[in-house]
């Protein structure tokens, strides 16, 4: 039986509590592959985790995506996209203990890599992707409707921005001014948040704002589009949930059942696009698997100005 290094969490809290330790690695059964991990993912959910929860989880794996090489597959398996052998690059989502040097996980899980994504972007595309694929189909955003994302250069909404591109929607982003060549390198049209954001975008967007997406959480967000969308159920929030039931507005959020249908779902579509060159996972920086605690310190910051992956 191999061997592998694993971070988890032993305690609630923060990276301080993740050790890294070494596992017994199973063989791959019927239906199980094993990937020998080349870039791990970093979301927040990932710490969000471990910040708190029931003690009878613990310890818990962290990390749910990665992107790496067909190191084993189980009797009669096949991967999600079909066929697979050792060797063959593939990433993987909705798994978990990605924070790893290898891992055996559902085949089902496990998706062939596009040549045009290197492994860092492969292991940060379907997390964020499939989150804003969600939001765009929660607000039924459609060809020729300009929608408004809140959060636009961060990482859920770059992958709006571009999917929404795809959509043949058009997109105002609100972002601070530092961010404003994000936006515009990925389909929208950068407006200034704070004070007075409301008027700015009816200035950008004279034709009326049809939907909303929130990804940021922020009492102006919410607001602001309340004010300028008419129908409240083309308004969704990943962040501002305290407030979604007070305003009617939509939230969504990968536990829920349908989310995580919809989004299991949405993984070969957003793998294709990625593989025609539609939708890019800018990398801010890559990190040594053994300082996943510096990288998660960077990722709490929420300003980590791109996507952070671990290398092992």
């Amino acid at each position: 039986m191999a061997q592998a290094r694993r971070w988890v969490a032993t305690d609630f809290g923060g990276p301080e509590v993740l050790d890294l330790v070494t596992v017994e690695l199973p063989e791959p059964g019927p239906g199980e592959v094993t990937i020998e991990v080349r870039a791990a993912g970093m979301n927040p959910a990932d710490y969000k985790g471990f910040a708190r929860g029931d003690r009878a989880s613990l310890p818990r794996p962290v990390g749910s995506e990665v992107a790496g090489v067909l190191a084993a597959l189980g009797p009669d398996t096949e991967i999600a996209s079909g066929g697979g052998a050792v060797g063959d690059e593939v990433l993987a989502f909705r798994i978990a203990g990605g924070y790893a040097s290898a891992v055996t996980v559902p085949a089902a899980d496990v998706f062939a890599k596009p040549a045009a994504l290197d492994f860092p972007a492969a292991a940060n595309l379907l997390l964020a992707g499939a989150t804003a694929a969600e939001t765009l189909h929660r607000v039924e955003a459609s060809a020729g409707e300009t929608v408004l994302v809140h959060g636009a250069s961060g990482a859920v909404g770059v992958s709006v921005l571009q999917q929404a591109r795809v959509l043949g929607a058009r997109a105002i982003g609100t972002a601070s001014e530092r961010s404003f060549e994000t936006v515009r390198r990925f389909g929208g049209v950068p407006v200034a948040y704070g004070p007075g954001l409301a008027d700015r975008v009816r200035a950008a967007a004279p034709e009326g704002i049809a939907a909303a997406i929130d990804t940021v959480g922020t009492d102006e967000a919410v607001d602001v589009s309340v004010e300028l969308v008419a129908d409240r159920d083309r308004i969704v929030t990943i962040a501002a949930m305290g407030r979604a039931g007070a305003t009617g507005i939509r939230s969504i959020g990968g536990g829920n059942p349908d989310s995580a249908a919809f989004r299991a779902a949405a993984r070969p579509r957003l793998i294709q696009l990625a593989g025609a060159g539609e939708l890019v996972v800018p990398i801010a920086r890559t990190f040594p698997l053994a300082e996943a605690r510096q990288a998660l310190d960077l990722l709490m910051t929420g300003h980590p100005g791109g996507k952070l992956a671990l290398l092992p």
